[in-house]
């Protein structure tokens, strides 16, 4: 997605330790328009599936799931990763490594919300060691709903994690692969 890359080349900020900040307009201010594009992008990227529902992470993937899935027209679930008194009852739960956070979550999604007859696409800002997906795979799996596919707005093709979820047989869209980046020179190169 020629879009994204240029606004990831133009905005984004290369950071040590492999960091790509881009919060300037996808992870903390968002730009609304950009995301219309990037839920426009996964709608033709999935087109031939059946989605009833979009299953993401908390906190940086929701507003790009809510807007993907305004062009679905499908729900927005998300994995919470602490239980409040509003969960209440049955969940389904995993563990997942954050590498940006570097700590390790549970991830909670009630029973309520997604269950067996759904059809669910993974939406999701980054792809760096796969722990997100993964878990989101996982409460998928264990919900006894069908895993349609992971889209994922920015992959580190460097990292594990695309080669780990493609390893697992999940259709996987990344709408822009950085192959690599320097902090020094801040060039990013996309995979193409």
């Amino acid at each position: 997605m020629q879009l994204l890359k240029d606004r990831i080349r133009k905005d984004g900020k290369i950071k040590e330790g492999n960091v790509l900040k881009v919060d300037s307009f996808l992870n903390h201010q968002m730009d609304v328009k950009l995301f219309q594009e990037i839920g426009k992008e996964f709608k033709r990227r999935f087109e031939d599936e059946e989605i009833t529902k979009i299953l993401t992470i908390e906190a940086s993937g929701i507003g790009i799931a809510c807007v993907a899935a305004e062009v679905f027209d499908v729900p927005v679930v998300f994995a919470k990763k602490t239980q409040t008194k509003n969960i209440a009852g049955d969940v389904y739960t995993t563990k997942v490594e954050s590498f940006t956070h570097g700590r390790v979550y549970d991830i909670i999604v009630s029973r309520e919300f997604l269950g067996k007859g759904d059809k669910v696409l993974l939406i999701d800002d980054f792809l760096a060691n796969g722990k997100a997906l993964e878990g989101l795979a996982e409460l998928v799996k264990k919900s006894g709903a069908e895993l349609v596919g992971a889209g994922v707005v920015i992959e580190k093709g460097f990292q594990v994690g695309g080669d780990i979820i493609r390893s697992k047989g999940i259709h996987l869209e990344s709408l822009a692969i950085v192959e690599s980046m320097d902090e020094k020179t801040g060039e990013v190169v996309f995979r193409n």
